[in-house]
């Protein structure tokens, strides 16, 4: 180990004061041991050199060698430190939320072409520069959704940008602290306890600024842009109601403040978003990338802790070299996670690694060992994550018995339901002709669609608290991906709905089933007339059995038959959510 004696110096330099009690402890020392010694009050003291044997170097080198302890204790206490090493980021920005108005209002034609246009276009800039830093977008009008939660691929929010329209909403309204609640609650359900929330719209109430006011106690920052101008513009509501929305640039500046934030008018450029802090990680704040390019400086006081445990051996008397011999040893030690085990891993800790593990093993498709991983985690994540895996081994009884699990452990669990429900219809349906017979069914299908999106269920890995298998990928999802993460909850905000069907028209699906029979009859004929000389020297590969082919040309059937309309999965998305909030009294 080489030592770099100009960087040399002590992170904890105050811990140096306690050399101050040294002088102090051997003066004690001595007074003490001069008491002790009865021989002084009744031996004339040029008489006792020759009266008392001496302790002898014996003691004078226990004294010394207690000194040099304590000595090389606050020594390592004081924490010295001569070479860095990479220090792993959490994060590297403080996580924003943003927020938009999504009521008919924003269709106001103040801001030319349009605020909805500006809107989106502000929202570009937003995943622009603040790209790879964790980011999450709530709509709202009456009530809030998760479009997408917090995740640091922008491209999956730069997907539903086109769509967002105020008639992606259940109900008009424009209900600004539900769409900060929400997003405070997402920032809280990810672990995070310092974020920014960014609000675009034209108003705030007096129920929007105590949102921001408790936003704020939950150590989350309101900042506000103003969508319009103060003249304002003609729109049309939901009910055809025609009304003027103009800029209330005055209560979005109290809400600003109420919520330790700022307040701007949007522009055109990126000038707003630098005004408030909110463009770059310099400018972010708490949360920011380490300094020294995520450096940090070690603490090597461990090091002192072998002399002072050989200068302990002096204190022991019998056995005292087999100690000597395992103090020498301790420097060869390996560590205690060098053979695969760690041991000092605590209880969450240990559940973590094999939810990663199982998570690894169902993204690469071995289920069986993701069932494995995810066996014995008594939780509601646990079970659920269990039931994906079984439901992928089509083992449909024990997925659902697995579902039920993480029900009785959370009830309400809304993507629990809703692949429990998935699979047990799958389990129900009858075989279609397709799979019973070897032919393609009336609709060319070979597989149900909730079979079919099943199958292309994976897990998402995490940001470090929970590795699972992304519910947004289920047969109870939308295709919106999951990256902050978090255990699935009813309550959960960053939770997805079912995707609506789609029924293809008679034409289309009239072209995909022919398209289908051509495929498999060419696939038969290549099939016929294989020889058998052609396969003797190949190397042994997995043979695709003519039902699985089937199948798999039935399910790539379906899937062109289904309409790539971002749009219209959040408008349903937002529609069940709704429906369930309503029945469930929220």
């Amino acid at each position: 180990m080489n030592i770099d004696w100009t960087a040399l110096h002590f992170l904890r330099p105050h811990a140096l004061w306690a050399l101050l009690a040294l002088p102090a402890l051997a003066w004690a020392w001595r007074i003490r041991r001069q008491r002790e010694n009865a021989w002084r009050g009744h031996v004339d003291a040029h008489l006792l050199p020759h009266l008392l044997v001496r302790g002898g170097a014996g003691a004078r080198t226990g004294v010394l060698a207690a000194a040099i302890a304590f000595v090389l204790a606050v020594l390592a206490l004081a924490g010295p430190s001569w070479r860095q090493a990479d220090q792993p980021l959490w994060q590297a920005q403080r996580p924003l939320v943003v927020v938009l108005d999504l009521s008919s209002r924003i269709t106001a034609t103040d801001l030319p072409p349009s605020r909805l246009l500006q809107a989106r276009a502000k929202l570009a800039q937003v995943l622009e520069v603040r790209a790879g830093s964790p980011l999450a977008l709530v709509a709202y009008a009456d009530d809030a959704f998760t479009v997408t939660p917090l995740t640091d691929d922008t491209a999956n929010i730069r997907l539903f940008l086109d769509d967002l329209a105020p008639d992606i909403m259940p109900v008009d309204g424009q209900r600004a602290d539900r769409g900060i609640a929400w997003a405070a609650r997402l920032l809280t359900q990810a672990d995070v306890r310092k974020g920014d929330i960014l609000l675009l719209s034209d108003q705030a109430d007096d129920a929007a600024l105590r949102a921001a006011t408790d936003a704020r106690a939950q150590g989350f920052a309101v900042f506000a842009l103003g969508v319009g101008t103060a003249s304002g513009a003609a729109y049309r509501s939901g009910d055809s109601v025609i009304g003027r929305a103009a800029l209330d640039a005055a209560s979005l500046r109290a809400l600003a403040a109420a919520g330790g934030g700022r307040y701007h008018t949007l522009t055109a450029d990126e000038s707003d978003l630098a005004s408030l802090g909110l463009r770059s990680p310099e400018q972010v704040g708490e949360g920011s990338a380490a300094a020294g390019g995520g450096k940090a400086w070690r603490d090597e006081g461990y090091w002192l802790l072998i002399p002072i445990l050989m200068l302990a051996l002096l204190w022991f008397r019998r056995g005292a070299a087999l100690v000597l011999v395992g103090a020498l040893w301790l420097p060869l030690a390996q560590p205690a996670h060098a053979a695969g085990i760690e041991w000092w891993q605590r209880p969450d800790q240990a559940e973590h690694a094999r939810i990663a593990e199982g998570a690894d093993a169902y993204r690469q498709g071995d289920f069986a060992a993701a069932e494995q991983a995810f066996t014995g985690i008594d939780t509601a994540e646990g079970w659920y994550n269990l039931g994906n895996a079984l439901a992928k081994q089509q083992r449909y009884d024990d997925a659902i018995a697995a579902y039920d699990r993480a029900l009785r452990a959370q009830p309400g669990m809304a993507d629990a339901l809703a692949n429990r429900a998935a699979v047990d219809a799958a389990r129900k349906r009858p075989p279609s002709p397709g799979e019973g017979q070897g032919k393609p069914g009336p609709q060319g299908d070979g597989k149900n669609p909730s079979e079919a999106q099943q199958d292309d269920a994976k897990p998402d890995p995490a940001d470090g608290r929970n590795a699972s298998p992304s519910p947004a990928d289920t047969p109870s999802a939308s295709p919106t991906a999951r990256d902050a993460g978090k255990p699935s909850a009813d309550s959960d905000p960053s939770r997805t709905g079912a995707p609506p069907s789609s029924t293809p028209d008679a034409a289309a699906q009239a072209a995909a089933d022919a398209a289908q029979r051509e495929r498999m009859r060419a696939a038969m004929a290549r099939e016929s007339g294989a020889g058998k000389d052609a396969t003797e020297n190949t190397p042994a590969v997995p043979v695709e059995t003519a039902e699985q082919r089937e199948r798999r040309q039935a399910v790539d059937a379906w899937l062109k038959r289904v309409p790539d309309e971002p749009g219209s999965l959040l408008k349903a998305k937002f529609r069940l959510e709704h429906e369930r909030r309503q029945r469930e009294g929220r």
